[in-house]
């Protein structure tokens, strides 16, 4: 699961155990490698749940539905890259949709409102910031079953959420405009194109170029080596030129 999710451009997670004197305990913006699993672990099995979620004040290409029919849940998964999550034999699934940008909590939310209300999901799990299960642990509120990934998969679209967004997007939403014909299109699946929409999406959520630079640098080095480091300098100050654009044609310089 979270190796999924660190493919799906999740770093920073919260982890939250919830024990069954109803007190819940926090682990809060961890980056995936340093989550406290052998705690969470300990506090399992003396009968805690264990939830996981995007870390907050964060634009993530993600988005969660709760209580989903396994057979509509496998579909999406067939359709869309998604990460199914079986939380009980008889309960729905937790379903992690991948977008094709990063969206702010509040359009995360939006839009699993509207995807709620088209496929039957929970209504009540679409604040944006709604907490999931952690596979691999007991779901005590299911008298300690495992929750289990039911499938990972990594299909090349990721789903577009425009159409639930509506023609007035949220501040936050790293969507390139129409008036910007020679950008890199919101939908491009290339890893450049979904790295540049994060890029885009991070600086529009108010995170520091900086910390967007040094992350970008060590996420693209596995591909781009010893390129990586001035890669990720100059997609930054691409994005960066772009944000602070004035209004009109523009015309965006390739990578070289």
């Amino acid at each position: 699961m979270l190796r999924w999710w660190e493919s799906a451009r999740i770093d920073q997670a919260d982890l939250a155990i919830r024990r069954p004197d109803g007190t819940v305990a926090w682990h809060r913006d961890r980056h995936l490698s340093a989550l406290p699993l052998s705690w969470a672990r300990a506090e399992n099995v003396r009968r805690a749940d264990v939830y996981i979620r995007p870390a907050r004040d964060s634009a993530w290409p993600l988005v969660f539905l709760d209580d989903v029919p396994v057979p509509l849940a496998t579909s999406i998964a067939r359709k869309y890259p998604a990460l199914v999550i079986r939380t009980s034999p008889v309960g729905g699934c937790h379903v992690w949709l991948r977008c094709s940008i990063p969206l702010p909590e509040d359009a995360r939310g939006q839009a699993q409102r509207w995807l709620a209300c088209r496929i039957g999901a929970d209504r009540g799990s679409v604040s944006g910031e709604h907490l999931g299960r952690l596979a691999g642990f007991r779901n005590w509120k299911r008298h300690g079953v495992w929750v289990n990934l039911l499938v990972a998969s990594d299909q090349p679209s990721p789903w577009n959420p425009q159409c639930a967004l509506g023609d007035m997007l949220p501040d936050g939403v790293g969507l390139v405009r129409s008036r910007r014909p020679n950008s890199i299109s919101a939908t491009d699946t290339s890893p450049s194109g979904q790295e540049w929409g994060w890029v885009c999406g991070m600086l529009e959520g108010g995170m520091d170029p900086e910390t967007i630079r040094i992350k970008l640098a060590a996420s693209a080095r596995p591909r781009r080596r010893l390129d990586a480091a001035r890669y990720a300098r100059y997609t930054v100050a691409r994005a960066l030129r772009r944000r602070y654009a004035p209004p009109g044609p523009t015309r965006e310089p390739r990578e070289r």
